[in-house]
């Protein structure tokens, strides 16, 4: 043996897989990335950006068939927030061609167009002219005036309306990209909701809710110019070439005002829904404080009405029974205060107690307040469950009435008859009965019948009585007994 190797046992030892050797850190990221690179690439399916812009342009136009169109989804959609009809809305939005001009807007912006971005708005501004005039219109004649739950919440957007449209848009813009159309688009109209606070801006120019009217609008705006942004991000991520070359301190410029654009829409959402959640999150934690520390032996809580408006906050208790302690009302209040989220609070405790001249005149109207909302929805649905056991009682003792008559035979009819026939017949009586074969372990019915005689009958004249009420009596299993009396 030596202490050299040569170079053909080098390069065998070099080949041979090693065992025991460490994964290199840096290598396996590498293939993770590639794996993600592989898998997020948006290359694929890739139209051409002259087929995308020329895709995005046509849903532009507005003249013709479209403005026709825009007017009759609006009607839809008008009707179906109207008559609270989610399915209806759906449908209205996905025949609105309002999504055109938007994403123009954004493709415009991400190439430089001006004359694109002018023409898209030009043509977004009659959209939502012709949108709302014909929904108020609608709401002005509609002999239903009362805001339904669909169109109530189409007037308070938030945050979350920000980031539905944003991600709406970035799904419609990467989807109207690629070669094979898909319904990314449609589902984005569905998503991002801009035909019905289009209609519920015209309910509140119809019946004078400025509030409806300008919170509807701004849901819209803050969906239009999201999906416009997405858009813009898209085409600048794709690098589409740009129409018109600007130089750097220009192109800045617009990004700069882009950026505000986009920020100044989206500050008052985020007012807003901190607000909601401040709104929530006193509410509910004002119910757990009230189920927590209103528990007595005596009293019972009958109703708790929470409020917030702005930095009022007040809590209004209802009970019943005997009265509570100023001094147990106190602890409560004190409590209450340790509290930081309910902070600031105002505690208010009725008690429903009789009086010599009644129950005071704030408990009564708590309590009917109470009865109309909790109290009698309780009561109702207790006797709705009541109901329906009755029901089903009701419908099993039919069931058993009816098994019970077609178990009933016409005993005298048949008596008679056979009275007739058989003149040595002196009593006679007829019966189906359950009968339990222990064998088996099945219940089965079977006819019993009862026959008494002056004297004994011959067995051609039992076999004959026998075969005749089987088939008078319709039975398939006859049990006959005979008597001599």
């Amino acid at each position: 043996m030596t202490d050299q190797q040569t170079p053909q046992e080098e390069q065998n030892q070099d080949t041979q897989p090693s065992r025991g050797r460490d994964i290199n850190p840096s290598r396996l990221l590498a293939q993770i990335l590639i794996f993600f690179r592989d898998r997020l690439n948006l290359d694929d399916d890739k139209a051409t950006p002259e087929e995308t812009s020329e895709y995005i342009r046509k849903g532009i136009e507005f003249n013709g068939p479209n403005v026709w169109i825009l007017v009759f989804a609006i009607f839809i959609a008008s009707v179906g927030l109207n008559m609270n009809s989610t399915a209806v809305v759906i449908g209205a939005m996905l025949i609105s061609p309002l999504m055109g001009p938007i994403m123009g807007l954004g493709l415009g912006a991400g190439i430089f167009d001006f004359e694109l971005i002018k023409k898209s708005a030009k043509n977004l501004g009659l959209m939502v002219v012709i949108s709302v005039g014909t929904s108020a219109l609608y709401f002005f004649l509609s002999p239903i005036s009362d805001a339904q739950s669909e169109l109530l919440a189409r007037t308070q957007p938030t945050i979350w309306d920000v980031i539905i449209a944003l991600f709406g848009g970035l799904a419609g813009i990467v989807a109207g990209s690629r070669k094979e159309k898909s319904n990314a688009v449609p589902g984005v109209a569905i998503a991002t909701a801009l035909m019905p606070p289009l209609c519920t801006a015209g309910y509140g120019l119809a019946t004078a809710q400025w509030g409806y009217f300008f919170g509807a609008f701004y849901l819209f705006t803050i969906n239009s110019v999201f999906i416009s942004f997405s858009t813009f991000i898209v085409v600048r991520f794709l690098r589409f070439p740009q129409i018109e070359f600007l130089d750097e301190v220009k192109a800045t410029k617009v990004k700069r005002l882009i950026a505000a654009f986009v920020i100044v829409t989206t500050l008052p959402s985020l007012y807003i829904a901190f607000n909601l959640v401040q709104d929530s999150v006193f509410k509910r934690e004002a119910g757990l404080f009230v189920s927590e520390n209103f528990v007595f032996d005596n009293a019972q809580v009958i109703s708790k009405n929470v409020n917030k408006d702005g930095e009022i906050k007040r809590i209004e208790v209802a009970l019943i029974g005997e009265p509570i302690s100023p001094d147990v009302i106190a602890n409560i209040k004190a409590r209450m205060k340790q509290n930081s989220r309910l902070f600031g609070a105002e505690l208010i405790v009725r008690q429903g107690a009789m009086k010599e001249d009644g129950l005071d005149m704030a408990t009564v109207e708590l309590m009917n307040q109470s009865m109309k909302s909790g109290i009698i929805e309780d009561l109702y649905k207790r006797n709705e469950e009541v109901l329906q056991n009755k029901q089903q009682r009701i419908d099993k003792l039919e069931t058993e009435l009816i098994k019970m008559k077609s178990r009933e035979l016409p005993i005298s009819d048949i008596s008679q008859e056979l009275k007739a026939s058989y003149e040595n017949v002196k009593a006679f009586t007829l019966m189906r009965n359950p009968i339990f074969n222990a064998d088996s372990n099945r219940l089965d019915t079977v006819t019993f019948a009862y026959v008494e005689f002056e004297k004994r009958p011959s067995p051609d004249e039992k076999a004959r009585i026998e075969k005749w009420l089987k088939v008078r009596s319709k039975a398939d299993s006859l049990r006959m007994v005979f008597e001599v009396r």
